[in-house]
């Protein structure tokens, strides 16, 4: 029993050391350094993320344009899960990173642990439901059944959902992990786990869609694996202790007030997630009257996603600076790290745009081999959106910005802008006005409407942002005198 009770004393005094290490990294460590210490991992995690799909459509794209066009259908549906996954992640890492820089160790533990452990739930109820409806769940995304064709966009779609719904409850899981590995400033566990299931995607989409000859099947069945793997890697992180907050069943919360702050603080995202899981959606049925357009607007979706990820990533290695320091009431790392970090990400996105508008003719090739029409469509889209790729990360780093310091509504406002108050209006209108080039520059047009939208709202942060340091410095000089 004491030998027990020592192991346990050692194991707590372990833990608090690390947190002690980790609090002084993140705030004192030069805010450059740290956020590109941060964000470059965090972001090849997203653009590792981006990869699952980019692969399956470039590997796929030798099936047909059904197939590649199906692969857009099952988006939004991958969408839904992400939902859950960012939802309950986002949601736990702005709080574990704000109850780390208040040195708070349960608490933090009672958060993750208990995120971790509703994600999965959710992801289980997602997989019954969808299988069992899976057909009209198809039909509902978009998916269409064509005359002619030896196998319909509707029956790929249900080949590659299938496995897509198996994999649904390790995927959430996985998006916690992910989340609560960046909000503790460890993104180069959380990198390690999506690059080894990426690989295992990459190294297994073309031996079992040719090799094996099971065709979409096999695409799906790699993206399962690639996650499933994933999951076991990142839950390893956990249970060997690398990590700072843990995963503990005794941990779990049997208090609803836990989960309530958790979703509410990652409502945001998942506003942010449904949104662009209902655009795909409209998409789809937008280009339906035109019976062309769908193959290749999925393609461009998918790399807008790998450059969206360049933002996302960055964002999300500056979450926890924020976090840390927001706490620590260190208000001047804050402003230094929420300038370098929107600095750093739009000279990033700038680079990605111009490369993909000079490009575009041979990123549409490659996904697209032999579909003249499809390529022009493609090439023409790709090209409209890359021009306001740049404003991208104004309306996202406001976002996360007031998600992690607690301001739920001008958090979940700005998450839903950019698809919600702008996109929606836009793909529902500009095709009936302008036909196809309608279709083609609606992501564009939000995304310009959207970065105008964010600049009120960073500079009313930037004004409370020093409001809060006066007071600060006011309370110290009460203190001292």
């Amino acid at each position: 029993m004491e030998q027990s009770e020592l192991t346990n004393e050692n194991i707590e005094s372990e833990v608090a050391e690390r947190e002690r290490k980790q609090f002084e990294k993140m705030t004192r460590t030069p805010i450059p350094r740290l956020v590109v210490s941060l964000g470059i991992p965090t972001m090849l995690n997203m653009m590792v993320s981006s990869l699952y799909n980019l692969a399956d459509t470039y590997f796929v794209s030798g099936l047909g344009k059904q197939a590649t066009g199906a692969l857009n259908v099952v988006l939004p549906l991958m969408s839904i899960i992400q939902a859950i996954g960012f939802t309950f992640g986002m949601g736990a890492g702005a709080l574990v990173s704000r109850l780390l820089g208040e040195r708070k160790q349960k608490e933090a533990d009672r958060v993750a642990s208990s995120s971790f452990f509703a994600s999965g739930v959710i992801g289980a109820i997602i997989l019954l439901f969808g299988l069992v409806f899976l057909t009209p769940l198809m039909w509902l995304l978009g998916a269409t059944e064509e005359t002619g064709v030896a196998v319909t966009t509707l029956e790929y779609s249900r080949r590659y959902s299938r496995w897509i719904l198996i994999s649904a409850p390790f995927m959430c899981m996985s998006f916690v992990m992910n989340n609560l590995l960046r909000a503790q400033g460890k993104a180069v566990l959380s990198m390690i786990g999506l690059v080894s299931g990426t690989v295992v995607n990459v190294v297994l989409d073309p031996l079992l869609i040719y090799t094996a000859g099971m065709g979409m099947t096999g695409a799906a069945l790699a993206t399962a694996i690639g996650q499933i793997v994933s999951f076991g890697i990142l839950l390893y992180m956990f249970f060997s202790g690398k990590t700072i907050a843990r995963l503990k069943p005794s941990a779990i919360s049997r208090k609803f007030g836990v989960y309530k702050d958790v979703l509410v603080t990652g409502f945001p995202s998942f506003c942010r997630q449904i949104l662009a899981s209902l655009c795909t959606v409209l998409l789809n049925w937008s280009v339906k009257p035109f019976g062309e357009g769908l193959a290749a607007l999925g393609v461009v979706q998918k790399v807008f996603m790998f450059a969206f990820s360049i933002s996302l990533g960055i964002g999300q290695g500056y979450q926890p600076v924020l976090g840390y320091n927001y706490s620590a009431k260190r208000f001047d790392r804050v402003r230094s790290a929420y300038l370098f970090t929107l600095a750093f990400s739009t000279v990033l996105m700038i680079l990605f745009a111009g490369a993909c508008a000079i490009f575009a003719p041979n990123i549409m090739n490659a996904f697209l081999s032999g579909e003249a029409r499809e390529k022009e469509i493609g090439e023409l889209a790709l090209r409209l959106q890359c021009i306001c790729m740049p404003l991208l990360p104004v309306n996202f780093m406001a976002g996360v910005t007031y998600q992690v310091v607690g301001n739920k509504a001008i958090a979940s406002l700005l998450s839903v802008s950019r698809q919600g108050l702008f996109y929606i209006p836009a793909v529902l209108i500009l095709p009936r006005m302008l036909g196809m080039f309608g279709v083609q520059s609606c992501q564009a047009l939000s995304d310009l409407l959207s970065f105008a939208f964010a600049i009120p709202f960073t500079i009313l942060f930037f004004k409370d942002l020093k409001k809060a340091q006066r007071q600060h410095e006011a309370e110290i000089s009460e203190e001292k005198s």
